[in-house]
């Protein structure tokens, strides 16, 4: 029987295949599913904001894409992952602002999106599938077993990624 993990905001964690990872609440923020599918290793990081550069007194933290990232990606080579064989799936990033204007805030989500795809494509990790974008929240459950990224929305109903 497979045991489901759920990851909260600003959080990462890992699961070795049959068990399941789960996150909510993915509105602006974004989920990064990596997998190494050698050791089904899984891991999963819910990211609130792009940089951390922009709050440079602040000590490292799993809110931002560019050190959550970097902490998954640790954490999994700890447990004998290997950056070679990860394959990435992303979902979230929605604008769950007023997006008519073009500010910081309502840009947020996109700015997310654009931030996990640049540091992703930086380390040579391929995006296998994304769930990005639009006006609505989403929650994703990523299975290392398959490399399955489930995707589950109020207004959109579920796929499978």
């Amino acid at each position: 029987m497979s045991e489901v993990v759920t990851v909260g905001i600003s959080d990462i964690n890992l699961v070795y295949a049959p068990d399941v990872l789960v996150t909510y609440a993915l509105g602006s923020c974004v989920g990064i599913c990596l997998l190494d599918p050698l050791t089904r290793l899984g891991g999963l990081a819910h990211i609130m904001l792009p940089s951390s550069k922009q709050l440079p007194n602040m000590p490292p933290s799993n809110k931002f894409a560019d050190t959550a990232i970097y902490a998954l990606i640790q954490r999994m080579e700890l447990c004998g992952a290997s950056r070679a064989r990860l394959k990435a799936k992303i979902a979230g990033g929605a604008c769950m602002f007023n997006c008519a204007s073009n500010s910081a805030i309502s840009n947020i989500g996109k700015r997310n999106v654009v931030e996990v795809k640049n540091i992703l494509a930086g380390l040579g990790i391929p995006i296998l599938a994304e769930d990005t974008g639009s006006n609505y929240g989403r929650t994703l459950f990523f299975y290392p077993e398959t490399g399955v990224m489930r995707i589950k929305s109020a207004l959109k109903g579920e796929s499978m990624l």
